[in-house]
């Protein structure tokens, strides 16, 4: 169920009602040579209980935007956030900042907090008293799709 939408991210809550999980081949998919096909082990997956660890304070977002592609963050991904968990330095966090969401790493330095992109195309966000800042939640996982 989608919660919010805002400039760079939509915000969704974790649907922790639905089913089993998927299928899931506790094989260890090869990258090399094919395994044979009697080594599969099946049984169920959630992605819920692998990637949640605080249901109550969790939710997804969508990236919008190419600010944080060298953190491995891309367009269209959808982040698992976590509000319970502190922020720190070196993090990346979700920041409602002056009426908008971003995703930024956290820089925690002597001279202030910045916000800090992992793209050289963006410049760094010094955050001042000035502005109104909050940080909404850590990101704990990134889920891609591959085409």
């Amino acid at each position: 169920m989608q919660l919010h939408t805002a400039k760079h991210l939509s915000f969704f809550n974790p649907d922790h009602e639905s089913g089993l999980g998927a299928l899931f081949m506790d094989t260890g998919i090869s990258a090399g040579f094919p395994s044979p096909v009697e080594d599969f082990n099946e049984g169920r997956l959630s992605l819920d209980r692998e990637l949640i660890k605080n249901k109550e304070t969790t939710f997804f977002a969508r990236v919008s935007g190419q600010s944080m592609v060298n953190a491995g963050l891309d367009d269209h991904d959808l982040l698992v956030i976590d509000r319970s968990l502190a922020p720190e330095h070196n993090k990346i966090a979700v920041c409602f900042l002056d009426g908008a969401f971003t995703v930024k790493r956290l820089k925690v330095e002597s001279d202030g907090i910045w916000l800090q992109p992992e793209n050289d195309q963006y410049l760094p966000i010094k955050i001042t008293e000035e502005n109104h800042f909050v940080i909404w939640g850590i990101v704990t996982n990134v889920i891609k799709r591959v085409y």
